[in-house]
This record gives C-alpha cells, sequence and structure tokens, in this order.
C-alpha cells in the first residue's frame, strides 16, 4: 500500500522502481504518480513492452482511487508513452524524445532575430488557480495566481498567444512595462534567476477565437508550447501555454547523440 511520504515497491515490470506518493503534498496524486511513471520510461527504467498491469491491480497495490491511477495513466496514454491492451492491461510503447531548446523569450528572440516585436495586454489579472496550474506551479487547487493574456506582433503582425501564470507576489505585473518588454526581462530585473524549464511542443488546429486574434482562418494550423520554468532555487516562477502561427513560426531544435 501507498504510504505517506513512503517509498512503494511494485511488482512485475516495476519491481526496482519506487514511487513516492505526497498525500500531504497539494500537487494532486495522478499527477505526481504520472510524473514518476514518465520520469521511468524517459529514463530507461521501463522500457518498451513492460506491463504495468491494470486499473484494479494498480489502485490496490498503490492504495490509490481507480478514477486516480485511471486519470495519471491516461494522460501518459495521451503522450504516446503507454497503451491499454484487452485482457493484457496497460503496456510501455516507446520512451520519450527529449530535445533541449534554450530557455529564452519569444520576445528575446523576435528581437535577435530583427522582427521588432511588439506586445498587447488582453489580459492581467488574479485568478483562482485550477488543478492543472496548481499542479504545474506546485500550489494548492484554488490559491491566487496572476494571470497573463499577451497578444504578440512582429512587423504590425499577429504571430502568438501567449498564455502566462505566475505566482502572486512574484514581481509587479505592470500593464504598460508588459507591453514594452517581454516577461523574463522583467523577470530578471526583478532579481529572479530562471534556471531551467519543462516544455513541451505540439500542434493542434485554432479554435474559432485564435483564429481571429492571429488573423487566421478557423481551423489552421498552430503549434504550441507548454513550459513551467524554475528559478536558481527550484520554485516554480511559470507556467504558460503559447500557441503560434504555423504559417509564421517554427521551433528550432538541436538534437544531441547520446551512445
Amino acid at each position: 500500500m501507498a504510504r505517506t511520504r513512503g517509498r512503494v515497491p511494485l511488482p512485475s515490470a516495476l519491481d526496482a522502481l519506487h514511487l513516492t506518493l505526497d498525500r500531504n503534498s497539494p500537487v494532486p496524486l495522478y499527477h505526481q504518480l504520472a510524473r514518476q511513471l514518465e520520469a521511468a520510461i524517459g529514463g530507461g527504467e521501463l522500457t518498451p513492452g513492460h506491463l504495468l498491469g491494470n486499473e484494479i491491480d494498480l489502485s490496490t497495490r498503490l492504495g490509490l482511487s481507480r478514477p486516480t491511477v485511471r486519470q495519471a495513466i491516461q494522460s501518459l496514454v495521451d503522450k504516446g508513452l503507454l497503451i491499454r491492451r484487452r485482457g493484457v492491461g496497460t503496456q510501455v510503447v516507446h520512451s520519450q524524445v527529449r530535445r533541449p531548446l534554450e530557455l529564452s523569450s519569444l520576445y528575446d528572440d523576435l528581437e535577435a532575430a530583427g522582427q521588432g516585436p511588439t506586445t498587447r495586454v488582453v489580459r492581467n489579472e488574479t485568478v483562482q488557480a485550477d488543478a492543472r496550474v496548481a499542479a504545474a506551479l506546485g500550489l494548492a487547487e484554488g490559491t491566487e495566481v496572476v494571470l497573463l493574456e499577451r497578444l504578440r506582433h512582429t512587423h504590425d503582425r499577429p504571430v502568438a498567444l501567449l498564455c502566462n501564470h505566475l505566482p502572486a507576489g512574484l514581481l509587479d505585473s505592470d500593464t504598460a512595462r508588459l507591453e514594452e518588454t517581454g516577461l523574463y526581462r522583467m523577470m530578471r530585473s526583478a532579481g529572479i534567476t530562471l534556471h531551467s524549464a519543462h516544455q513541451r511542443v505540439g500542434a493542434r488546429s485554432a479554435t474559432a477565437g485564435e483564429a481571429a486574434r492571429l488573423d487566421e482562418p478557423p481551423g489552421a494550423a498552430l503549434l504550441t508550447m507548454e513550459r513551467t520554468a524554475y528559478d536558481d532555487t527550484g520554485r516554480a516562477v511559470e507556467y504558460g501555454t503559447h500557441v503560434y502561427r504555423a504559417s509564421r513560426y517554427s521551433f528550432d531544435f538541436q538534437l544531441l547523440v547520446r551512445g
């Protein structure tokens, strides 16, 4: 059974894997479980073909409810890391490819490229963190956070819609200042040292609202980026969900060869 702040040995394919489930943490248990399983897959502790068992099995062994286990497993199925097989259970498909990107802001990147970035702040308000935002920032659900939504332009044409959540009190998120410079520059000016980030890049079709703001037809291709940035103390200082016009923007990866 799972113990508070205890290590939980799992049988079968997970014999050597230990999960730390902290019931006192503001991070939901399903997110803790999913994050640790994802790390085990990415680190090679769980390899393609490994069976995790079914939801009933896992919930019993971990002392978690079936909905909690189901939500954790589904999040990894959605990422393409696991697959459910009838009569077999949940199986590891493949490990996630990790592509390092430089931790920089869109504003800095566009300015360095001579693109003359400008910004229009759409929203700048204090809201209560939902489960997703709270988990990303390591806060309790319902904690007040600052929501920033900005439309970034180059040469008077929209290129990206940026949505960021920051811990309340992190910095003075003055709207006029946000329209003059980049968020990360404001953080650096406030003495915040950005150290690392977890970032995920994807793609999807634009909603009607996004298409209107980005001057694209409904259903146009968008690049997506989800990122949680941390300072040099390990504190989460920003959770961003951004969409970019695929017709005007691309991500440039440097791939490292291992082994």
